[in-house]
């Protein structure tokens, strides 16, 4: 199993969408790229904190490769959107990829360059290495309960 984690706005649709691809076995929401190691929903939406909302994704490389679900990151959001994605603004659904080591860098640098040829180079998504992610447990905590 691998990890992949990704920012592209609200995190409960991305969670929602990487959730049903064949191979991705576990997604979690949570807050990555910030400050600190650990916030919450109410420190990120003071813009202060520099986290952004993000999807950690467990996968089987042998069922879904990285490239595939970088691919997807960019099918599933507007990654000509700066700080926003549809009617949620601010730093923290900025479009980000964070790569946990070279290859994954490499991977998504590759993608980033192929999807900014294909939108005119409009793409504003960041490429940065994992810093800093924690999750979101009190928004696990409360989709637990609904359950």
């Amino acid at each position: 199993m691998e990890i992949a984690v990704l920012a592209l706005g609200c995190f409960w649709g991305p969670e929602k969408k990487y959730g049903q691809l064949e191979g991705v076995y576990k997604t979690e929401v949570g807050y990555c790229g910030g400050n600190s190691p650990n916030t919450n929903y109410r420190e990120v939406c003071t813009g202060t904190t520099n986290h952004a909302e993000a999807v950690k994704l467990e996968f089987d490389p042998k069922v879904i490769s990285y490239e595939e679900i970088v691919k997807k990151f960019f099918e599933f959001h507007d990654p000509t959107t700066l700080n926003s994605q549809g009617p949620d603004f601010g730093t923290q659904y900025r479009s980000e990829i964070f790569y946990l080591n070279d290859e994954q860098k490499k991977i998504a640098q590759k993608v980033i360059y192929e999807e900014n040829v294909r939108l005119s180079g409009r793409v504003v998504t960041k490429l940065s290495e994992l810093k800093n992610y924690c999750a979101a447990e009190e928004y696990h905590q409360k989709y637990l309960e609904k359950r």
